[in-house]
């Protein structure tokens, strides 16, 4: 696999000041392999301890001394700890909560060394036990499903990947690189970013075989409510899980989850799903300044699945089906909506907790609603999604109006161009959206 976050990682690596860093993301994302794959290629040594295959590590947590606890470590694992050439990784740390009040001490009293905890439910784990996290003293950093562009590299295709990467405004590209693209696209919506089901496209070929493995992970999700939430509150999590696939692109009222459900508990349970990140939340934002959170309407939101190849298995999408008609246009379009605000969020500074939004206006006169919109250098830029070759942008332009934008984003199947003050991105070029404006 070819991730992104290992260039975060050397550079952390090589700060002569350095915290100790929480990974942080959904189960089945990659952290595990990231870590060691890291740990293995540019450490001398890696002492990886995980404390659900060895629960007698815990123990070596009952002093929050950090020299104390590296001593009991050392004797267990039969390695040897030295800062600097050595990366200590604490897998699964969310069930030893001692490991993780220890980080901040490490900090403190051993500066030179470097470790990474990893946890996919740590913050309910937390949350659970009346725990917060060691702020100011550990930092965070999220890893998300493959982005498009790491599975282009990931599928050798990094010759399209750098074309993609140096065409310029104003550049011609050709039909063939241009529809070319579009088939990976479409190919990745069909796969998702999930690097189990990734692995075994590259080693089968099968989407149908994927399809097998699409389903183990989201009986996987659903087998960990468990873990998580009291037997009671289970039902809102299935629900809400269930429903979340189906409701993409979509306003979010607790009716349309369940009406028969109370409110109050659905809305813990999105809460709690969130925090294991299997959902994501897109928050209505009045865009009237920023920073955008100061604008928001927490009782305004869409819901975005945890990767656009689970949604596409969770909503039962039939393969001949996915082949047979335009993937984009399918589910009115909310397959190419998961697909860009997954691929929006991909590219985000993986050092701060990810975050999006959308504009909506509900007037009795004139409704209108924009798909996402983004922060870019201390300015607003909306964004619309437009699954089909055609489509007014009447919406886009509204909002650039009513707040006076300079520009507006255009995702589609169009090339790289720009119409007055619209630039047009096809859906390959989603990474490439920063660069894009700059110039």
């Amino acid at each position: 696999m070819k991730r992104s976050l290992i260039a975060e990682l050397l550079e952390w690596q090589t700060k002569p000041v350095h915290l100790p860093l929480l990974l942080r993301g959904a189960r089945q994302v990659g952290k595990t392999w990231l870590v060691e794959y890291f740990g293995k290629t540019y450490f001398e040594t890696l002492v990886s301890v995980n404390f659900e295959l060895s629960p007698e590590y815990i123990a070596c947590f009952d002093s929050l001394k950090p020299k104390e606890i590296i001593n009991k470590i050392e004797i267990l694992s039969q390695q040897k700890i030295l800062s600097g050439s050595t990366l200590l990784f604490l897998d699964e740390i969310q069930l030893c909560p001692n490991a993780i009040m220890a980080l901040r001490y490490f900090k403190e009293q051993l500066p030179d060394l470097h470790i990474i905890g990893a946890g996919s439910l740590l913050e309910l784990a937390l949350t659970q036990q009346g725990m917060s996290m060691p702020v100011g003293r550990v930092q965070y950093l999220y890893l998300k499903p493959l982005s498009f562009a790491e599975y282009l590299q990931t599928t050798n295709n990094g010759n399209l990947l750098e074309f993609i990467e140096n065409i310029r405004l104003g550049d011609e590209t050709p039909d063939v690189i241009h529809q070319t693209a579009l088939k990976f696209v479409r190919e990745y919506m069909i796969l998702g970013g999930m690097p189990m089901v990734v692995d075994s496209y590259l080693k089968t070929n099968s989407f149908t075989e994927c399809q097998a493995y699409q389903t183990i992970l989201l009986r996987t999700y659903s087998d960990d409510f468990s873990k998580y939430a009291k037997s009671a509150r289970h039902k809102y999590l299935q629900q809400v899980y269930n429903q979340t696939p189906g409701l993409v692109g979509q306003q979010v009222k607790f009716v349309r989850l369940s009406p028969n459900m109370d409110p109050r508990f659905l809305k813990d349970a999105i809460s709690d799903l969130k925090k294991a990140g299997v959902i994501f939340p897109v928050y209505s934002t009045s865009a009237s300044g920023l920073p955008l959170l100061t604008h928001l309407n927490e009782k305004k939101f869409k819901l975005l699945f945890l990767d656009v190849g689970l949604m596409k298995r969770a909503s039962k999408l039939d393969i001949d089906l996915l082949f047979a008609e335009d993937l984009m246009l399918l589910d009115r379009g909310a397959i190419a909506e998961q697909f860009v605000g997954q691929e929006l969020l991909a590219y985000q500074d993986p050092f701060d907790e990810p975050q999006l939004y959308y504009w909506a206006r509900e007037d009795k006169s004139s409704t209108a609603e924009v798909d996402y919109v983004l922060n870019f250098d201390s300015s607003i830029v909306p964004v619309e999604v437009k699954a089909g070759k055609t489509g007014r942008l009447k919406s886009l332009h509204l909002l650039m109006k009513e707040k006076k934008l300079s520009t507006g984003i255009r995702i589609s199947t169009h090339k790289l161009r720009m119409d007055d003050n619209i630039l047009s991105v096809p859906f390959y070029m989603i990474n490439q959206i920063a660069r894009l404006l700059k110039k």
